[in-house]
């Protein structure tokens, strides 16, 4: 693979948004370990209304935060 490829493929994005390739794992990490425990949270109250009522939904608003901050 061309270094060019490789600069696409692992470089370029996280460039963009002004990040090194690794702040911009640890970034996408986070947010995706938090988009599972919300989703996890949002089956939960699909199965039993009562629990994590508003569990997903604080994770969601919180995350969106975090992206308009950017």
């Amino acid at each position: 693979m061309s270094r060019s490829a490789l600069q696409t493929l692992f470089l370029d994005h996280p460039s963009s948004v002004d990040e090194t390739y690794f702040e911009h794992m640890r970034f996408a990490g986070s947010f995706a370990f938090w988009l599972l425990v919300a989703g996890t949270a949002a089956l939960v109250h699909a199965l039993i209304p009562a629990a994590c009522e508003k569990t997903a939904s604080n994770i969601v608003r919180r995350l969106s935060a975090r992206i308009a901050g950017r």
